[in-house]
């Protein structure tokens, strides 16, 4: 949203999709999303930016496809060690504690650290996300619980997905 501080508190619902929709990090089986190699740096990468980015909290996240959908909670009043190491110094240490990461910040993080363990992996080609994301603001507890069973919900109508590639 234009002129919107996406570094203030609050719940934001993401997806982030793979260049040209490619399917790399798994499949749907019977509803369920199995996932590879690669889906799994993706996962560990999603859960490690709490170790970087000390105003985020993360909440229901799925892994897809080619695509990931996730919750993530900026809370600026807790304390982190932010993506640098932790100074000694007592004043750096408390500008580091208190800095106020962006949703942009922690999803450019999120991207670059999983391309690049992908990419040390993957020798065939090139990794790639598509350039941006697509954000929501959650501004509501009913909005936050149908968008949370939505998430869970996502491979069953993988079908029916836009994101899908295979013709129905």
């Amino acid at each position: 949203m234009r002129g919107y501080d996406y570094s203030q508190n609050g719940f934001y619902f993401v997806t982030i999709c793979l260049k040209n929709k490619i399917e790399y990090f798994g499949s749907i089986k019977n509803g369920q999303m199995i996932i590879n190699k690669f889906g799994k740096i993706v996962e560990y990468c999603w859960y490690d930016l709490i170790n970087h980015y000390g105003n985020c909290r993360l909440d229901e996240f799925i892994i897809m496809p080619n695509h990931v959908h996730g919750i993530v909670e900026i809370n600026n009043n807790r304390e982190g060690a932010g993506l640098k190491p932790a100074r000694t110094d007592l004043e750096s240490a408390r500008t580091l504690i208190n800095k106020k990461y962006s949703l942009s910040e922690m999803i450019r993080g999120f991207k670059s650290f999983s391309s690049r363990r992908i990419n040390e992996v993957n020798f065939d080609s090139v990794f790639r996300w598509q350039r941006s994301f697509y954000d929501h603001i959650i501004q509501n507890d009913g909005s936050l619980y149908r968008i949370r069973k939505y998430i869970k919900n996502n491979p069953l109508r993988w079908e029916l997905d836009r994101n899908n590639n295979n013709e129905n």
